[in-house]
């Protein structure tokens, strides 16, 4: 009986370590090749040949640029930031966005909300170069939607693209992402090693766990799905590759990514569970961080390291109350000032020969967007006191609080209050003289946006000069 026993032991030891082989094979690659070796020798099927001609904005002068890179099906669009004109070689990150979204749109120079800012605007604000590729088949590129397959080979070809840019430091190029965007990343990375580190953010680690809506190719076929799952790859990976997601999950779950650290041992992948946050609040909090980390990344190899610590002291900042918006110069030409203006605001004709309306072409749930400046410009016989301006203005001093100043070293008075239209606004009227001209600003947002909006609106009246 012992004997038995003995034999039946071995036996299921055997039988346990045969299963324990199959399983690291299911992880590393089923024939012990990488996967870049497999890719070569496979070829995807699509059961649905989707693509899009959504328009491409027009990105903001100076801030990106609208290029078209290279790729193995043909040109493809991308924001740029362009050239700063320095003469220096700077670190570019390749930002890849979240959701089943194959283009780029106003999203780069859109509101960062510190509770879900996809935007990855802490490395812009950083002062770290920007690159945001569309795939094939989206924004009329050609190709078609081929989910987490071909559009992985697009991510290299920006690589290359934005390495070869005669300002960029081609051993800086890092590359980001977020949930779809965090699954792409880290595919990327397990393909090639030329990244100098890669950050995924919310990651899935079989892509069967990603939202189906969208699939361009047959779940159902083992290879297929391996093509595009991170879990059998994490072996490949060979250049520092930083894993997040919050604690609390959200569309992809904390599971995932202590999967994705359990599944091999290599050193160059490192994982981060984050308490207190979830799928979208960890990303202004840690980008922010990851941002100054690879601003002090500048020696020949990598020198990155985070720790939970580190993390957790960036998520338990304040959420900042006034997330300003990218301001450009902007001159009228007909009032003859120039100024910043938010990239979200247009001019237009407000009816007058000198008298125009900046606001956003939208209406989102921000100050940047729900906010507005009227600019007149009048001839003036004389200097006009308060009380004379409050009486053509029609002010009345019980709602706005008056205060004296200086604008471009010219008088100005600057009224501030509350004004019921109905809704409660805030309004700013700010007033300058100058020779024989009379200039007007009003500034309106909802009572909801006073403070970030005083920020906003002093950054525009500090930058006026007068022509």
């Amino acid at each position: 009986m012992k004997k038995l026993i003995k034999l039946l032991t071995i036996t299921l030891a055997l039988i346990t370590l045969t299963a324990c082989s199959i399983l690291d094979n299911l992880i590393d690659g089923s024939d012990g090749r990488s996967f870049a070796e497999t890719r070569a020798d496979f070829t995807t099927t699509l059961t649905q040949q989707n693509n899009n001609q959504n328009p491409i904005p027009t990105p903001p002068e100076g801030v990106f640029e609208l290029v078209h890179y290279p790729s193995e099906v043909g040109y493809l669009a991308a924001f740029v930031s362009p050239d700063p004109g320095d003469g220096q070689l700077h670190p570019l990150m390749i930002w890849i966005v979240g959701g089943w979204n194959y283009g780029i749109s106003d999203l780069p120079w859109s509101y960062p909300e510190w509770d879900n800012d996809q935007t990855g605007s802490a490395f812009r604000e950083a002062g770290i170069l920007m690159m945001y590729p569309s795939f094939r088949g989206a924004n009329g590129n050609p190709g078609y939607f081929e989910t987490l397959y071909g559009d992985i080979n697009d991510i290299l070809a920006a690589l290359e693209f934005a390495a070869a840019l005669p300002y960029v430091d081609p051993n800086r190029v890092y590359l980001g992402g977020h949930s779809t965007g965090g699954t792409r990343v880290l595919l990327a990375s397990a393909l090639t090693d030329a990244f100098r580190a890669t950050f995924s953010f919310g990651p899935v680690a079989d892509i069967g766990n990603h939202n189906r809506a969208q699939f361009t190719f047959d779940l159902n076929d083992r290879e297929e799905r391996r093509m595009r799952s991170p879990i059998h790859w994490m072996g490949d990976i060979s250049s520092p590759t930083f894993i997040f997601e919050g604690a609390g999950g959200g569309a992809s779950t904390a599971a995932d990514v202590r999967r994705l650290g359990e599944a091999s041992d290599n050193v160059d992948v490192h994982t981060f569970i984050i308490e207190g946050g979830d799928h979208f609040d960890i990303l202004a909090p840690v980008t922010g961080l990851v941002a100054q980390k690879i601003l002090q990344d500048t020696g020949a190899s990598v020198n990155i390291t985070l720790t939970d610590s580190q993390i957790q002291t960036a998520m338990n900042q304040t959420s900042p109350s006034s997330p300003q918006p990218i301001m450009l110069p902007y001159r009228n030409e007909d009032v003859g000032i120039s100024f910043l203006r938010p990239v979200t605001w247009h001019g237009h004709p407000a009816g007058e020969e000198a008298r125009f309306i900046y606001m956003a072409d939208f209406n989102d749930d921000n100050f940047w967007t729900a906010s507005s400046m009227l600019v007149e410009m009048y001839l003036a016989d004389g200097l006009l006191s308060a009380e004379q301006l409050e009486e053509i203005l029609g002010l009345d001093p019980s709602e706005h609080i008056l205060r004296e100043g200086q604008i471009n070293n010219h008088p100005a008075y600057i009224w501030e209050g509350i004004l019921d239209y109905g809704d409660l606004f805030f309004s700013k009227v700010v007033i300058a003289q100058y020779g024989e001209r009379l200039l007007i600003l009003e500034f309106f947002v909802s009572e909801l946006y006073i403070e970030p909006s005083r920020i906003m609106f002093e950054r525009v009246v500090d930058s006026l000069r007068f022509e």
